[in-house]
């Protein structure tokens, strides 16, 4: 058993089994941090998520976990998912959060809309995450990481709510006070973030600026495999409106994308500006169907997902490499997975 000193969450947590209040069902996901399962409250069968972590795995921070737990027990926003409860036993933290079974942004799209939709679908989108993000900053909360693999439906059903998943990387930031941490994903990340020079809350805003280019046209704003090569183009702003893929995209549409992707943060629209554009406000009239976006969307979601898969196969076998080498010094030996 857990003594108070190595409780994490000891004013918080649960320290008793959690399966005394949940039946814990299969794998849903896993990253190197945690798994993921499906559980079931034994009390009402009310079906959840429930994310591990291991306090014994070397690469969990554990003050990024704190901060991640706090946040999420401040905040009650319908497109901003629930942190449920939390148990902590046997150096294992359980996260029980609100189950979302209705998939990633831009594969709801894709299987959603598989002969195109119009503006009025991105814009209606897009004011729901801003108004999410509003409240968060308004808290002063920045997120650091919004992507479409962040942003989850509760449900598959019509009329399902878009929400705001992953604080792992999220953050505190009252005041003026800048935040230094370089983190994020790539080709999402903000300049100042890069030049390393200090940010706020502006940096959630660069990538809605990023999410709405790709979802007017199907890829992103920035991109190289050459990763020096993709900052570049992002430190110094370096995109346009390709044609044929913008020739029936408004004016105004990118408009605001051109005030979102603005490198100097000073300049940068804030949540209330974007919710007043007249593309979010009047929730655009270009109603012309685009097929060719779901095509260009198609292609960018599978070398997306693929990128994904390279990356966690890489995480593994590092994990796997400094397990090793700690055990050697332990006088252990670790033994490589059998290929199947």
């Amino acid at each position: 058993m857990d003594s108070t000193e190595d409780l994490l969450f000891y004013k918080e947590a649960k320290t008793y089994d959690i399966k005394k209040d949940y039946d814990i069902g299969r794998v849903l996901g896993s990253g190197t941090f945690s798994t993921v399962k499906l559980a079931t409250q034994k009390s009402d069968s009310r079906q959840v998520a429930v994310k591990i972590i291991d306090k014994t795995n070397l690469q969990v921070n554990t003050d990024s976990l704190r901060t991640e737990v706090k946040i999420l027990k401040s905040v009650e926003d319908p497109n901003i998912v629930e942190l449920i409860d939390i148990y902590e036993k046997d150096q294992k933290v359980y996260l029980v959060m609100e189950l979302l079974t209705g998939g990633e942004l831009f594969d709801r799209i894709v299987n959603k809309y598989p002969n195109g939709y119009n503006e009025e679908v991105a814009a209606e989108l897009t004011k729901k995450i801003v108004l999410s993000v509003k409240y968060l900053h308004s808290r002063g909360i920045v997120h650091r990481d919004l992507k479409p693999e962040n942003l989850l439906y509760a449900s598959e059903s019509n009329d399902s709510d878009i929400k705001i998943t992953d604080f792992g990387l999220a953050k505190m930031a009252d005041g003026d006070f800048l935040l230094k941490t370089a983190c994020g994903t790539p080709n999402y990340v903000a300049p100042e973030v890069l030049l390393n020079e200090g940010y706020d809350a502006s940096v959630d805003m660069w990538s809605i600026g990023v999410i709405l280019y790709i979802l007017l046209c199907g890829f992103p704003p920035f991109y190289s495999e050459n990763t020096p090569e993709l900052f570049d183009q992002i430190i110094n702003g370096s995109y346009d409106f390709p044609s044929p893929y913008w020739d029936k995209v408004s004016l105004s549409a990118r408009d605001l994308i051109t005030k979102l992707l603005q490198i100097d943060p000073k300049k940068r629209f804030t949540p209330d500006q974007c919710l007043s554009h007249p593309w979010i406000k009047n929730l655009t009239t270009n109603k012309e169907i685009r097929t060719e976006v779901i095509s260009e969307l198609k292609k960018f979601n599978a070398r997306r997902k693929f990128k994904i898969t390279v990356e966690a196969v890489l995480a593994a076998q590092k994990l796997l490499s400094r397990l090793k080498t700690r055990q050697i010094f332990n006088g252990k030996k670790v033994s490589s997975p059998k290929k199947k």
